[in-house]
């Protein structure tokens, strides 16, 4: 399998593990919902855990992948408030914990160009 057909995988990997984590740990993604969204923080945690786990099934199978990849460009930007206010609550934290929240920042770019790559690729073949 070469690297170009791995990098959906990968991506799809990236996601569900995220995903699963919204429901084993959902306080830790609780705490970064930007309080401006309407409803419970919770209620925000579990809808991005579930969209993370349809966009990684979707990336994973060929023939969704290309529009699959493009929703996971646009939740990866969706999402972007969130390690705002991350990182703007660790400010004041321990230096490794504050170091993590603002590297999450610059992460964000790569892995909306990495969704469009794999947009880009489409379909794998068989």
């Amino acid at each position: 399998m070469s690297r170009s057909d791995r990098s959906p995988l990968l991506l799809a990997g990236l996601l569900a593990t995220a995903g699963v984590a919204h429901f084993v740990r959902p306080a830790l993604f609780d705490a970064i919902v930007p309080r401006a969204l309407p409803g419970r923080a919770r209620t925000w945690t579990y809808a991005s855990g579930v969209a993370e786990l349809a966009l990684a099934v979707g990336v994973a199978a060929p023939r969704t992948r290309t529009k699959a990849a493009l929703a996971t460009a646009a939740f990866f930007v969706g999402v972007f408030p969130a390690n705002v206010k991350m990182a703007l609550d660790h400010r004041d934290r321990p230096a490794p914990q504050k170091t993590a929240a603002f590297a999450r920042l610059p992460l964000q770019l790569p892995l909306v160009l990495w969704a469009r790559k794999v947009a880009r690729n489409g379909e794998t073949p068989s």
